[in-house]
């Protein structure tokens, strides 16, 4: 126990058979993989547009962006979604629940998402509008073309 206590992720005490010792190896394996991956899928790049989820931060070409608590979860949740169109009863039972009102409000806030993080709102990069549907956030690549 003091092994564990110091800091080592596991032990075997001897006598030890190969398959055990295997199984071991290919846990340490997967757990050192799903690591990896969870800290590569902290951070949304697409272009010059980066979301780092884990210290709540975007930014445009480097330079940090200031969203509101609203408009923050609404460009996580469309860049968690990458590629996919979410629709306007999607986005607003996600972020307001089941009660929310018209889409009115969702519209502003992209709106007011896209003034803060396109170089050209009217002719948006990062997120496009699928007309009377909802709104989709580039994947990586394709706003780049």
């Amino acid at each position: 126990m003091k092994l564990l206590d110091s800091g080592a992720n596991d032990y075997l005490t001897k006598p030890f058979g190969s398959e055990e010792l295997l199984a071991r190896i290919r846990t340490a394996i997967r757990v050192r993989r799903q690591s990896v991956l969870a800290r590569e899928e902290s951070v949304f790049v697409n272009g010059g547009l980066t979301i780092d989820y884990e210290k709540r931060i975007v930014k445009v070409d480097g330079r940090p962006v200031h969203l509101t608590p609203i408009e923050y979860k609404i460009i996580v949740l469309l860049s968690q979604n990458a590629g996919k169109v979410l629709t306007h009863d999607h986005l607003l039972e996600h972020l307001w629940g089941p009660y929310a009102g018209d889409s009115q409000t969702l519209r502003v806030n992209v709106a007011n998402i896209r003034r803060k993080i396109e170089e050209n709102p009217a002719d948006p990069v990062y997120i496009s509008t699928e007309v009377g549907v909802g709104y989709r956030m580039e994947e990586a690549g394709e706003s780049d073309a």
